[in-house]
This record gives C-alpha cells, structure tokens and sequence, in this order.
C-alpha cells in the first residue's frame, strides 16, 4: 500500500495537551491507526494510509477544537475520539463538548463526555422522569447531580432531594454510633461528595439548613408528596419493587425524577427481586419516561476501570451461556 502524509496546522500549546505528556497520547493515537505523527516547525505531519490518515488526522482536528475552547485533554478524552475516529463518528466530540451544564466550585466545565452520557443528559431535559442503567463510572448519578444543581440555581425547581437505600456493600457494618443522620450518613457520601464539588460545601450547608436540599435514606420517602422538586433516586438496584413503586408514587406536579443504578451490583437478599429490574419491564412503553443504558464505552473514570467493567462483562456474559448450555443439556 502506498503512504500518504497530511499536514495540519497546530499551534504549539494546544499541541503539547493532545500529545500528552511525553507523547503519552500521541503514542496510542500512532498505534491505533498505524501512522506516524511528526512535528515540524509548528506543523503536524501525519504519515501512513491513506485511510488511517484521514482518520488519524480529523482525530487531531477534533482535539484541537475541544483544546481550543479552554478544555484540559484528558487521557478518557483521547481514548474515546480514537474510538469514534475508527467508527467515522468524530464529529460528534466537538458536539457533546459543546453542551455545558454547569460549572464546579472551582470553575471546571461539567459536560457529557461520551455519546451515551450525551444522550441521557437530553433525556433528563425532555422527560419528566429519566432512568440512568449502566456500570460504575459512568457518570450517572454525577450528571443527574449537576442537572439537579443547575435546574435549582435557575429556579426551575424549589428544592433538591437526593435520596438512595440504606443496604450494605456486601459487609455487615454492625452498631454505627451517633443520631440518625449519623447512621445513614455512610450510605449517602457520593451524593454529598457530588454536592460538595458543584455546589461548594458552603453553599450546600446553608441550603441545607434551610431545607431546600435534603439527602436523605429512602425510607423516609413514604408518605410523602414531593412538589416542585428535583429528586434523584441513586442505587436503584437496591430496591425493592414495593420500595420503587412507593418511591415512584411519591412524585408530584412540577417535579423531576432521575432514577441511576446498575442491575450488575445488586445487594439485595438472595432470591429477593430487584424494584429497578421491575420498572424497566413494567414502565418501558410510558410517556415522558425514558430508559438510559450506560455501557463500558461511557466509563469516565480512570481508563482501567473501563477495562475492568469491560472484563467482568465478558466473563458474565460467558458464564450465562454456560450456564444455558448446562441446564439444556439437562
């Protein structure tokens, strides 16, 4: 096959956070598509195929534009634009980067980072209740926090409830000492370490205090009416039917719902069915509903965490056919 080179204009500081440190990114850039990426004199020449080329290179474009805009390149940022790169997708990197939701305390942009995150941020703003389905990483119940945060500031809603099941992780945690907001506070640190981030723990305190956020174990979501709310429902797999429909009934008029949770990390009893499993067969052809399905492609965490997501889906994967294989031939 005959090479081909592309030269493609970059000015040097933009060049230096896609290349990454010690050409980190450039390096799996290089490998992925079989091209070599030269600087020269403020150009960056991309050698090889010429469909590698022309992948390799909108890849770059596309850095450059989310790097012109003010934005850190992270390394799940590279990863993803190669992968779109080789779908002949990357025009939609510069779309998903386009959409901010809110600011952190500190200034830093909150955005979707993948088509799925993208997709479940439109679904939260055109549906009335939204359910986030997907692994750990995905940016479920971070994205449902800034939304919630962002509505609130606007005044959208009135106030913010943040609610999750009080189970266990797999460990028996025995006697927990203090009041009650002591005992369920363990259960309910990733929504306040989400809150704390966005909102700053100042801002979050003095809402608190005031009621109009309240963090809170789910049952004490019975018997309630919740008006003119944001209300975000985390661990959802840990429900029980019974629990998903009292929680589901308490919605009222003005209100926003965003059910996250990951059918794959149960901590229920055994044999005891799961309220979200439920839901997504019971609600799935409702109006103003809609269901999100997160994969390890959305993983935003470190880049082993998506590896390792990816693994122990193959591996359960396998092990249901197996299974079926087994049983049938019984």
């Amino acid at each position: 096959m005959n090479e081909i080179s592309m030269k493609l204009d970059m000015p040097i500081e933009h060049m230096q956070k896609i290349f990454g440190m010690q050409d980190a990114y450039l390096k799996k850039l290089e490998r992925d598509f079989k091209v070599t990426v030269v600087d020269r004199n403020g150009q960056v020449v991309v050698t090889g195929e010429a469909q590698n080329v022309g992948r390799a290179s909108r890849v770059l474009q596309q850095l450059t534009i989310i790097s012109e805009r003010g934005n850190d390149i992270e390394e799940q940022s590279v990863d993803y634009a190669i992968e779109m790169g080789k779908e002949e997708q990357e025009a939609v990197l510069t779309e998903i980067d386009s959409d901010c939701i809110c600011h952190t305390i500190n200034g830093k942009p909150i955005k979707p980072k993948t088509m799925g995150q993208k997709a479940y941020v439109d679904a939260i703003r055109k549906n009335m209740i939204v359910f986030g389905l997907g692994p750990a990483g995905t940016g479920k119940t971070y994205l449902a926090m800034a939304m919630a945060i962002t509505a609130f500031k606007n005044d959208e809603v009135s106030r913010i409830i943040l609610t999750r099941p009080a189970i266990e992780a797999g460990e028996k945690l025995g006697f927990l000492p203090g009041d009650l907001q002591s005992k369920v506070d363990p259960y309910l640190r990733p929504l306040y370490d989400a809150l704390y981030q966005i909102m700053g723990a100042e801002s979050f305190a003095k809402n608190m205090e005031k009621g109009l956020i309240e963090v809170a174990p789910l049952a004490y979501m019975r018997g309630r009416t919740l008006d003119n709310a944001y209300i975000i429902l985390d661990e959802a797999q840990n429900t029980t039917p019974a629990q998903m429909k009292m929680f589901l009934t308490r919605i009222g008029f003005g209100s926003k719902v965003v059910v996250t949770g990951d059918s794959s990390q149960k901590d229920l009893p055994v044999g005891t069915k799961s309220g979200l499993d439920v839901a997504t067969k019971v609600l799935g052809n409702i109006d103003d509903i809609a269901f999100c399905n997160l994969t390890s492609k959305d993983v935003v965490r470190h880049p082993l965490v998506q590896k390792i997501v990816k693994a122990y889906d193959d591996y359960e994967a396998k092990e249901k056919t197996r299974n079926r294989e087994k049983y049938g031939r019984k």
